[in-house]
Protein backbone atom coordinates (compact mmCIF):
# COMPACT_ATOMS: atom_id res chain seq x y z
CA UNK A 1 0.00 0.00 0.00
CA UNK A 2 1.38 3.68 -0.71
CA UNK A 3 0.61 6.07 2.42
CA UNK A 4 0.65 9.67 1.59
CA UNK A 5 1.21 11.33 4.99
CA UNK A 6 0.84 15.26 4.95
CA UNK A 7 1.36 16.68 8.52
CA UNK A 8 -1.20 19.80 9.04
CA UNK A 9 -0.04 21.53 12.23
CA UNK A 10 -2.46 24.13 13.24
CA UNK A 11 0.21 26.50 15.36
CA UNK A 12 2.05 28.50 12.67
CA UNK A 13 3.04 32.05 13.99
CA UNK A 14 4.41 33.41 10.99
CA UNK A 15 0.89 33.27 9.13
CA UNK A 16 -2.07 31.65 11.14
CA UNK A 17 -3.27 28.52 9.77
CA UNK A 18 -1.23 28.64 7.01
CA UNK A 19 -2.18 25.45 5.89
CA UNK A 20 -5.73 26.57 5.65
CA UNK A 21 -5.52 29.64 4.40
CA UNK A 22 -6.69 30.52 0.95
CA UNK A 23 -4.09 30.69 -1.43
CA UNK A 24 -5.56 31.62 -5.17
CA UNK A 25 -8.42 30.86 -4.28
CA UNK A 26 -8.40 27.26 -2.56
CA UNK A 27 -7.01 26.33 0.56
CA UNK A 28 -3.09 25.76 0.88
CA UNK A 29 -2.99 22.04 1.71
CA UNK A 30 -5.76 21.61 -0.81
CA UNK A 31 -3.07 22.06 -3.32
CA UNK A 32 -1.33 18.84 -2.06
CA UNK A 33 -4.35 16.38 -1.36
CA UNK A 34 -5.91 16.88 -4.56
CA UNK A 35 -2.34 16.06 -5.93
CA UNK A 36 -2.59 12.63 -3.61
CA UNK A 37 -6.33 11.98 -4.72
CA UNK A 38 -5.44 12.18 -8.10
CA UNK A 39 -1.93 10.19 -8.07
CA UNK A 40 -2.18 6.25 -10.04
CA UNK A 41 -0.71 4.94 -6.54
CA UNK A 42 -2.12 6.72 -3.40
CA UNK A 43 -4.10 4.39 -2.01
CA UNK A 44 -4.49 6.79 1.86
CA UNK A 45 -3.93 10.39 2.76
CA UNK A 46 -3.34 10.88 6.16
CA UNK A 47 -3.74 14.36 7.36
CA UNK A 48 -1.90 14.77 10.99
CA UNK A 49 -3.07 17.83 12.73
CA UNK A 50 -3.27 19.16 16.04
CA UNK A 51 -6.49 21.81 15.01
CA UNK A 52 -10.34 21.10 15.10
CA UNK A 53 -10.59 23.62 13.03
CA UNK A 54 -8.42 22.76 10.05
CA UNK A 55 -9.91 18.82 10.83
CA UNK A 56 -13.62 20.59 10.42
CA UNK A 57 -12.04 22.52 7.06
CA UNK A 58 -10.72 19.15 5.64
CA UNK A 59 -14.10 17.51 6.58
CA UNK A 60 -16.40 19.76 4.60
CA UNK A 61 -14.45 18.65 1.72
CA UNK A 62 -15.57 15.11 1.72
CA UNK A 63 -12.06 14.01 0.04
CA UNK A 64 -11.92 10.77 -1.11
CA UNK A 65 -9.00 8.76 0.19
CA UNK A 66 -8.52 11.15 2.97
CA UNK A 67 -8.27 10.02 6.61
CA UNK A 68 -7.62 12.15 9.44
CA UNK A 69 -5.50 11.61 12.23
CA UNK A 70 -5.32 13.66 15.71
CA UNK A 71 -1.30 13.98 16.42
CA UNK A 72 -0.19 14.06 19.69
CA UNK A 73 0.25 17.80 21.52
CA UNK A 74 3.73 16.77 22.72
CA UNK A 75 4.39 16.37 18.24
CA UNK A 76 2.52 19.32 17.77
CA UNK A 77 4.63 21.71 19.46
CA UNK A 78 6.99 25.13 17.39
CA UNK A 79 10.30 22.53 17.98
CA UNK A 80 8.45 19.04 17.12
CA UNK A 81 10.31 17.70 14.30
CA UNK A 82 8.45 16.11 11.62
CA UNK A 83 10.11 12.77 12.05
CA UNK A 84 8.31 12.79 15.63
CA UNK A 85 5.17 12.88 14.36
CA UNK A 86 5.68 10.50 11.27
CA UNK A 87 7.18 7.83 14.11
CA UNK A 88 4.12 8.59 16.16
CA UNK A 89 1.94 7.33 13.56
CA UNK A 90 3.82 4.65 12.09
CA UNK A 91 4.38 3.18 16.04
CA UNK A 92 1.25 3.06 16.22
CA UNK A 93 0.61 0.21 14.27
CA UNK A 94 -1.25 2.15 11.60
CA UNK A 95 1.09 1.01 8.66
CA UNK A 96 2.68 -2.60 7.54
CA UNK A 97 6.58 -2.92 6.90
CA UNK A 98 6.38 -3.15 3.69
CA UNK A 99 4.09 0.14 3.06
CA UNK A 100 5.44 2.88 1.06
CA UNK A 101 5.68 5.83 3.39
CA UNK A 102 5.22 9.27 1.41
CA UNK A 103 5.48 12.36 3.44
CA UNK A 104 4.16 15.56 1.59
CA UNK A 105 4.47 19.05 2.79
CA UNK A 106 1.78 21.18 2.28
CA UNK A 107 4.28 24.33 2.17
CA UNK A 108 4.91 23.81 -1.66
CA UNK A 109 2.06 24.26 -3.53
CA UNK A 110 3.75 23.08 -6.53
CA UNK A 111 3.41 19.06 -6.65
CA UNK A 112 1.22 17.29 -9.41
CA UNK A 113 0.19 13.64 -9.62
CA UNK A 114 2.33 13.24 -11.72
CA UNK A 115 5.24 14.24 -9.80
CA UNK A 116 4.55 11.97 -7.72
CA UNK A 117 3.43 9.15 -9.85
CA UNK A 118 6.76 9.26 -11.78
CA UNK A 119 8.50 9.54 -8.16
CA UNK A 120 7.16 6.31 -6.69
CA UNK A 121 7.49 4.62 -10.15
CA UNK A 122 11.14 5.59 -9.82
CA UNK A 123 12.03 4.19 -6.43
CA UNK A 124 11.31 1.01 -7.74
CA UNK A 125 12.59 1.41 -11.09
CA UNK A 126 16.12 2.70 -10.34
CA UNK A 127 16.38 0.56 -6.82
CA UNK A 128 16.43 3.39 -4.31
CA UNK A 129 15.72 2.81 -0.82
CA UNK A 130 14.59 6.40 -0.36
CA UNK A 131 14.15 9.19 -2.42
CA UNK A 132 13.44 12.97 -2.51
CA UNK A 133 12.25 16.29 -4.68
CA UNK A 134 14.68 18.72 -6.07
CA UNK A 135 15.10 21.64 -8.11
CA UNK A 136 18.36 22.25 -10.35
CA UNK A 137 20.48 24.69 -8.35
CA UNK A 138 22.76 27.12 -10.25
CA UNK A 139 24.19 29.53 -8.19
CA UNK A 140 27.73 29.71 -6.76
CA UNK A 141 28.12 29.29 -3.21
CA UNK A 142 30.57 29.74 -0.99
CA UNK A 143 31.41 29.36 3.05
CA UNK A 144 31.49 31.97 5.68
CA UNK A 145 35.81 31.65 5.50
CA UNK A 146 35.51 33.12 2.19
CA UNK A 147 36.03 29.53 0.20
CA UNK A 148 34.04 28.46 -2.83
CA UNK A 149 32.47 25.40 -2.40
CA UNK A 150 30.55 24.59 -5.65
CA UNK A 151 32.83 26.14 -8.05
CA UNK A 152 36.36 27.15 -9.22
CA UNK A 153 36.06 30.83 -8.99
CA UNK A 154 39.50 31.07 -10.84
CA UNK A 155 37.98 29.43 -14.17
CA UNK A 156 34.36 30.69 -13.45
CA UNK A 157 32.12 29.25 -15.82
CA UNK A 158 29.00 30.62 -17.65
CA UNK A 159 25.62 30.04 -16.41
CA UNK A 160 24.48 27.82 -19.33
CA UNK A 161 27.35 25.51 -19.12
CA UNK A 162 27.35 25.33 -14.80
CA UNK A 163 25.89 21.80 -14.25
CA UNK A 164 24.96 23.54 -10.87
CA UNK A 165 23.60 21.12 -7.58
CA UNK A 166 20.20 19.84 -6.53
CA UNK A 167 18.40 21.91 -3.99
CA UNK A 168 15.85 20.27 -1.55
CA UNK A 169 12.36 21.84 -2.58
CA UNK A 170 10.39 20.45 1.03
CA UNK A 171 7.88 19.14 -1.72
CA UNK A 172 7.55 14.90 -1.12
CA UNK A 173 9.97 12.90 0.79
CA UNK A 174 9.37 8.88 -0.26
CA UNK A 175 10.48 5.80 1.55
CA UNK A 176 9.65 2.58 2.74
CA UNK A 177 8.24 2.45 6.54
CA UNK A 178 10.60 -0.54 7.52
CA UNK A 179 13.42 2.16 6.85
CA UNK A 180 11.86 4.55 8.93
CA UNK A 181 11.36 2.50 11.69
CA UNK A 182 15.07 1.50 11.80
CA UNK A 183 16.86 4.86 11.12
CA UNK A 184 14.39 7.08 12.06
CA UNK A 185 14.43 9.65 9.34
CA UNK A 186 12.35 9.99 6.32
CA UNK A 187 15.45 9.09 4.29
CA UNK A 188 18.10 6.45 4.26
CA UNK A 189 20.31 3.84 2.33
CA UNK A 190 20.31 4.60 -1.35
CA UNK A 191 18.76 8.07 -2.19
CA UNK A 192 17.71 9.29 -5.22
CA UNK A 193 16.49 12.80 -6.73
CA UNK A 194 13.14 13.88 -8.25
CA UNK A 195 14.19 16.99 -10.28
CA UNK A 196 11.22 19.05 -10.22
CA UNK A 197 10.78 22.92 -11.82
CA UNK A 198 12.63 25.29 -11.05
CA UNK A 199 9.92 27.30 -9.80
CA UNK A 200 8.67 24.96 -7.18
CA UNK A 201 11.85 25.66 -5.41
CA UNK A 202 9.69 28.19 -3.50
CA UNK A 203 8.09 26.91 -0.15
CA UNK A 204 5.51 29.00 1.95
CA UNK A 205 7.23 30.16 5.63
CA UNK A 206 6.95 33.69 5.71
CA UNK A 207 4.08 35.94 4.38
CA UNK A 208 6.34 37.36 1.70
CA UNK A 209 6.60 34.20 0.25
CA UNK A 210 2.54 33.68 0.24
CA UNK A 211 2.81 36.46 -2.72
CA UNK A 212 5.30 35.53 -4.38
CA UNK A 213 3.87 31.67 -4.93
CA UNK A 214 0.51 33.32 -5.42
CA UNK A 215 1.40 34.96 -8.47
CA UNK A 216 3.50 32.08 -9.83
CA UNK A 217 0.55 29.74 -9.01
CA UNK A 218 -1.56 32.82 -11.52
CA UNK A 219 0.75 32.48 -14.33
CA UNK A 220 0.91 28.29 -13.79
CA UNK A 221 -3.09 29.03 -14.29
CA UNK A 222 -3.04 31.25 -17.26
CA UNK A 223 -0.90 29.31 -19.39
CA UNK A 224 -2.43 26.17 -18.72
CA UNK A 225 -5.57 27.38 -19.81
CA UNK A 226 -4.18 28.73 -22.61
CA UNK A 227 -2.87 25.51 -24.11
CA UNK A 228 -6.80 24.02 -23.04
CA UNK A 229 -8.21 26.58 -25.12
CA UNK A 230 -7.52 25.65 -28.64
CA UNK A 231 -9.00 22.27 -27.90
CA UNK A 232 -12.18 23.16 -27.00
CA UNK A 233 -15.22 22.36 -29.24
CA UNK A 234 -18.17 22.61 -27.42
CA UNK A 235 -19.32 24.62 -24.02
CA UNK A 236 -21.96 23.16 -22.24
CA UNK A 237 -23.79 25.68 -19.58
CA UNK A 238 -26.56 25.03 -16.45
CA UNK A 239 -29.50 27.53 -16.67
CA UNK A 240 -30.37 28.14 -13.02
CA UNK A 241 -27.81 29.54 -10.90
CA UNK A 242 -25.53 30.41 -13.77
CA UNK A 243 -27.18 31.73 -16.86
CA UNK A 244 -29.96 33.51 -14.46
CA UNK A 245 -30.01 34.41 -10.62
CA UNK A 246 -31.61 31.28 -9.64
CA UNK A 247 -33.88 33.54 -8.15
CA UNK A 248 -37.85 32.07 -8.49
CA UNK A 249 -40.09 34.75 -10.25
CA UNK A 250 -43.58 34.27 -10.75
CA UNK A 251 -46.24 36.97 -12.72
CA UNK A 252 -49.31 38.23 -10.87
CA UNK A 253 -51.36 35.18 -13.47
CA UNK A 254 -49.05 32.59 -11.50
CA UNK A 255 -46.49 32.09 -14.70
CA UNK A 256 -43.10 31.56 -13.74
CA UNK A 257 -40.39 33.74 -15.01
CA UNK A 258 -36.37 33.90 -15.26
CA UNK A 259 -33.74 36.56 -15.19
CA UNK A 260 -30.83 36.07 -17.74
CA UNK A 261 -27.84 38.05 -18.37
CA UNK A 262 -27.60 39.87 -21.90
CA UNK A 263 -23.69 39.41 -21.29
CA UNK A 264 -23.78 35.95 -21.59
CA UNK A 265 -25.83 36.05 -24.58
CA UNK A 266 -23.05 38.54 -26.31
CA UNK A 267 -20.63 36.19 -24.76
CA UNK A 268 -22.31 33.13 -26.42
CA UNK A 269 -22.72 34.89 -30.00
CA UNK A 270 -18.89 35.28 -29.65
CA UNK A 271 -18.06 32.01 -29.05
CA UNK A 272 -20.44 30.68 -31.72
CA UNK A 273 -18.58 32.76 -34.21
CA UNK A 274 -15.36 31.24 -33.81
CA UNK A 275 -16.70 27.96 -34.57
CA UNK A 276 -17.15 26.19 -31.07
CA UNK A 277 -20.60 24.77 -30.36
CA UNK A 278 -23.18 25.82 -27.30
CA UNK A 279 -25.51 23.67 -25.86
CA UNK A 280 -27.60 24.08 -22.82
CA UNK A 281 -28.39 21.29 -20.42
CA UNK A 282 -30.66 21.47 -17.06
CA UNK A 283 -32.58 19.17 -14.81
CA UNK A 284 -35.36 21.39 -15.32
CA UNK A 285 -38.11 21.45 -18.71
CA UNK A 286 -39.84 25.06 -19.35
CA UNK A 287 -40.44 26.63 -22.42
CA UNK A 288 -38.25 30.13 -21.23
CA UNK A 289 -35.13 28.00 -21.62
CA UNK A 290 -36.21 27.01 -24.90
CA UNK A 291 -36.83 30.37 -25.87
CA UNK A 292 -33.90 32.02 -24.77
CA UNK A 293 -32.12 29.19 -26.59
CA UNK A 294 -33.71 30.03 -29.63
CA UNK A 295 -33.08 33.68 -29.44
CA UNK A 296 -29.16 33.06 -28.95
CA UNK A 297 -29.10 30.59 -31.75
CA UNK A 298 -28.44 27.61 -29.57
CA UNK A 299 -29.47 24.25 -31.24
CA UNK A 300 -28.42 22.40 -28.34
CA UNK A 301 -31.15 22.13 -25.63
CA UNK A 302 -31.14 19.23 -23.24
CA UNK A 303 -33.83 19.60 -20.54
CA UNK A 304 -35.14 17.41 -17.96
CA UNK A 305 -31.67 15.83 -17.46
CA UNK A 306 -31.87 13.09 -15.02
CA UNK A 307 -28.02 12.27 -15.19
CA UNK A 308 -25.98 15.27 -16.71
CA UNK A 309 -22.81 13.50 -17.09
CA UNK A 310 -24.65 10.29 -19.12
CA UNK A 311 -26.29 12.73 -21.08
CA UNK A 312 -23.76 15.17 -21.91
CA UNK A 313 -21.90 11.53 -23.06
CA UNK A 314 -24.14 10.47 -25.40
CA UNK A 315 -24.07 13.81 -26.87
CA UNK A 316 -20.67 14.11 -27.01
CA UNK A 317 -20.56 10.93 -28.90
CA UNK A 318 -23.54 11.53 -31.50
CA UNK A 319 -21.10 14.67 -32.60
CA UNK A 320 -18.01 13.42 -32.37
CA UNK A 321 -16.41 15.13 -29.52
CA UNK A 322 -14.18 13.33 -26.61
CA UNK A 323 -15.58 15.01 -23.71
CA UNK A 324 -12.85 14.45 -21.30
CA UNK A 325 -10.54 16.48 -23.93
CA UNK A 326 -13.18 18.93 -26.12
CA UNK A 327 -15.50 19.47 -23.31
CA UNK A 328 -15.87 22.88 -21.19
CA UNK A 329 -19.11 22.63 -18.64
CA UNK A 330 -19.91 25.59 -16.48
CA UNK A 331 -22.40 24.50 -13.31
CA UNK A 332 -23.28 25.44 -9.44
CA UNK A 333 -24.98 22.96 -8.02
CA UNK A 334 -24.90 19.07 -7.04
CA UNK A 335 -26.37 17.88 -9.61
CA UNK A 336 -23.79 19.05 -12.09
CA UNK A 337 -20.81 17.38 -10.36
CA UNK A 338 -20.48 14.34 -11.86
CA UNK A 339 -19.84 16.07 -15.54
CA UNK A 340 -18.01 18.64 -14.09
CA UNK A 341 -15.12 16.17 -12.90
CA UNK A 342 -15.42 14.97 -16.15
CA UNK A 343 -14.76 17.80 -18.46
CA UNK A 344 -11.05 19.23 -19.54
CA UNK A 345 -11.96 23.23 -18.58
CA UNK A 346 -14.48 23.24 -16.17
CA UNK A 347 -16.11 25.88 -13.97
CA UNK A 348 -18.54 27.38 -11.90
CA UNK A 349 -19.89 30.90 -10.28
CA UNK A 350 -18.82 32.67 -7.09
CA UNK A 351 -21.95 31.83 -5.41
CA UNK A 352 -21.83 27.99 -6.63
CA UNK A 353 -22.45 25.12 -3.76
CA UNK A 354 -19.20 24.72 -1.44
CA UNK A 355 -18.81 21.14 -3.04
CA UNK A 356 -18.59 22.32 -6.71
CA UNK A 357 -15.99 25.25 -5.82
CA UNK A 358 -13.29 22.12 -4.42
CA UNK A 359 -13.30 20.06 -7.29
CA UNK A 360 -10.32 19.74 -8.49
CA UNK A 361 -9.18 21.98 -11.14
CA UNK A 362 -12.52 24.11 -11.21
CA UNK A 363 -12.00 27.60 -12.08
CA UNK A 364 -14.09 29.92 -9.31
CA UNK A 365 -14.69 32.55 -11.31
CA UNK A 366 -15.52 36.21 -10.01
CA UNK A 367 -19.13 36.70 -11.34
CA UNK A 368 -22.54 35.12 -9.37
CA UNK A 369 -24.78 33.57 -11.73
CA UNK A 370 -26.78 35.25 -13.29
CA UNK A 371 -24.59 38.32 -13.11
CA UNK A 372 -22.47 37.23 -16.45
CA UNK A 373 -20.28 34.56 -15.31
CA UNK A 374 -20.76 32.74 -18.65
CA UNK A 375 -19.48 35.83 -20.53
CA UNK A 376 -16.60 36.06 -17.89
CA UNK A 377 -15.61 31.96 -18.72
CA UNK A 378 -15.86 32.51 -22.31
CA UNK A 379 -13.89 35.73 -22.41
CA UNK A 380 -11.44 34.93 -20.10
CA UNK A 381 -10.62 31.00 -20.47
CA UNK A 382 -12.88 29.72 -23.91
CA UNK A 383 -11.93 32.10 -26.38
Amino acid sequence: MVVSFIPLRGGSKSIPLKNVKLLNGKPLASYCIEACIESRFVDEIVIATDSAEIINIINERDYPKVKIYKRDEDNARDESSTESVMLEYIEKGFCNDDDVFVLVQATNPFITSEQLDDAIESIHNDSFDSLLSVVTFKRFLWSKDGAALNYNYTNRPRRQDFEGNYLENGAFYINSVRNIKKHRNRLSGRIGCYVMPEYSSYEIDEPSDWYVVESILQKIERNSFTNNKSKIKLLLTDVDGVLTDAGMYYSSNGEELKKFNTRDGMGISRLRKTGIEVGIITSEATSIVANRAKKLGINIVLQGVSSKLEEASLLCESLGIDLQNEVAFIGDDLNDYELLKAVRIKACPRNADSAIKQIPGILNLSLNGGEGCVREFIDKHII
